[in-house]
């Protein structure tokens, strides 16, 4: 059984809060670990080509790679070990995923539910790069012949995607050149939800500085934000199927849980029957003992840009010694190329 290569990409966005540090950047720092114990290889990488489908500074785009590179590092992804690049600085994905656009179907693209949400009712003032980016969503993950794809639910339509663009590829040309990826879905991935309101996801786009904890954030404010963190007067139960009705609760259960690396059940057993007065200052600390080491070494790594700049060349060359036999393939099956 072929080794598994893992390929993951994170839009270049600015100031990371604790729901992308604990639902995708934790996740990949545990998948690093994990996949390379079992002799397999892991893809890291910042999507600032995918950050173009909406308008955006060039100057603010450039800092955001770099700022996510920081963060990507100090909270463990280790370029040593892990290929970790931004697509622009591997031209391949572009050139492959205008291949991919003369195989993949108009009619499959009308049925990605993500540009119809994202668009809204603007569809014809949209970009084309918004309606076509699950094409290059495909390419960032078949350049490399991945096997595996950590996936979300929102991100299961794409790699399906993936899957029929490979296959028809395939049998197109006649070729076996394109794996098929499989979804990688972990269930250590927690949904974290605003701390104002634990109906909506935690989002740095919320008016309400109090209900999003951003990873810049020093000990004291991570501290305040989760001791004024929106509760109820209950009692924490034994179950958390008590919790079915009680999203605040729940939630603040569940970063603590992501956190400690516990089960919710498992943290349950210890405070059952407290309340919030209680809780909430040990989850406060907590927070602040696991994001403050992150905080302290991202702020370190950006004080030397250049350093940053010169991780994502090393990762991007290794990343172009990958892709560059698979896109000539590509090239040679499609008769581009002799």
């Amino acid at each position: 059984m072929p080794a598994k290569r893992v390929v993951s990409g994170i839009k270049p966005t600015g100031n990371l809060h604790l729901g992308n540090y604990l639902g995708a950047v934790k996740q990949w720092v545990a998948m690093q670990d994990a996949i390379q114990a079992e002799g397999g290889e892991t893809l890291y990488f910042i999507a600032d080509l995918h950050g173009l489908t909406e308008f955006i500074p060039p100057a603010d785009l450039r800092s955001q790679t770099i700022e996510m590179t920081a963060t990507l590092v100090a909270a463990g992804i280790d370029p040593d070990r892990s290929i970790l690049f931004n697509q622009a600085r591997v031209p391949a994905h572009s050139e492959l995923s205008w291949l991919l656009n003369n195989v993949a179907r108009v009619g499959w693209l009308n049925r990605m539910t993500q540009f119809k949400d994202k668009a809204g009712k603007n569809r014809e003032g949209a970009s084309v790069g918004l309606y076509d980016y699950p094409v290059l969503m495909a390419a960032d993950v078949l350049l490399y012949n991945a096997t595996h794809v950590p996936v979300g639910d929102d991100q299961k339509q794409h790699l399906e995607l993936a899957r029929d663009i490979a296959t028809k590829f395939n049998g197109d040309y006649a070729t076996e050149l394109f794996t098929l990826p499989e979804p990688l879905v972990s269930a250590a991935a927690p949904r974290i939800m605003s701390l104002r309101d634990a109906s909506a996801k935690m989002s740095k786009s919320n008016p309400s500085e109090q209900s999003v904890v951003k990873l810049i954030d020093s000990d004291e404010t991570i501290a305040e934000k989760f001791k004024k963190a929106k509760t109820d007067p209950g009692m924490l139960p034994d179950s958390i199927d008590e919790l079915a009705d009680r999203p605040e609760a729940k939630n603040l259960l569940t970063i603590f849980a992501a956190l400690a690396d516990r089960t919710p059940t498992d943290v349950l057993a210890d405070y059952a029957g407290k309340g919030f007065g209680a809780f909430k200052p040990d989850l406060a600390d907590l927070a602040v003992t696991k994001l403050g080491p992150i905080r302290n070494e991202m702020t370190r790594l950006l004080d030397d840009r250049a350093a940053i700049d010169a991780i994502l060349n090393k990762g991007a060359e290794k990343a172009r010694d990958l892709a560059a036999p698979v896109l000539r393939q590509a090239q040679q099956a499609m008769g581009l190329v002799l």
